[in-house]
């Protein structure tokens, strides 16, 4: 059997997982990482991603929005701003904000905040991503 870690989803609403993993993969500010067991200590931004969690054969996938993860050789800890399994994900909802910040893009305009407006879109493409 592979190596194991201790793995915390922490929001500031709830513990979102705790268990144990073989392999953690997620999106952050620079880039895509995986993470296993004995990993060297390493911090990094969350960006808006897919959460992959290895456990054994199994993968459970949920979202994450911003946070930060904290790698320790035995325990990965991610605190994040937003994490949600797909089935907590209102698809109507998702596609309503994509169009909405879709139309934002495309309209300009000198008051229009892109930076704003892109997270808003990102946001919306990983939650419509999970639920499939």
């Amino acid at each position: 059997m592979a190596d194991v870690f201790k793995l915390e989803v922490i929001t500031p609403d709830k513990t979102f997982y705790q268990g144990e993993a073989q392999m953690v993969e997620l999106t952050t500010t620079e880039g895509q990482i995986g993470v296993y067991a004995r990993h060297i200590p390493l911090t990094a931004i969350v960006a808006p991603g897919i959460l992959k969690i290895h456990e054994g054969s199994e993968v459970k996938k949920a979202t994450l929005m911003a946070g930060f993860i904290q790698v320790m050789p035995e325990q990965v800890t991610i605190m994040a701003e937003v994490a949600e399994w797909p089935e907590e994900i209102d698809e109507k909802r998702a596609q309503e904000a994509k169009g909405r910040a879709e139309k934002r893009l495309s309209g300009g305009g000198a008051e229009l905040d892109v930076a704003r407006a892109e997270l808003a879109l990102k946001r919306a493409l990983v939650r419509l991503e999970a639920r499939r």
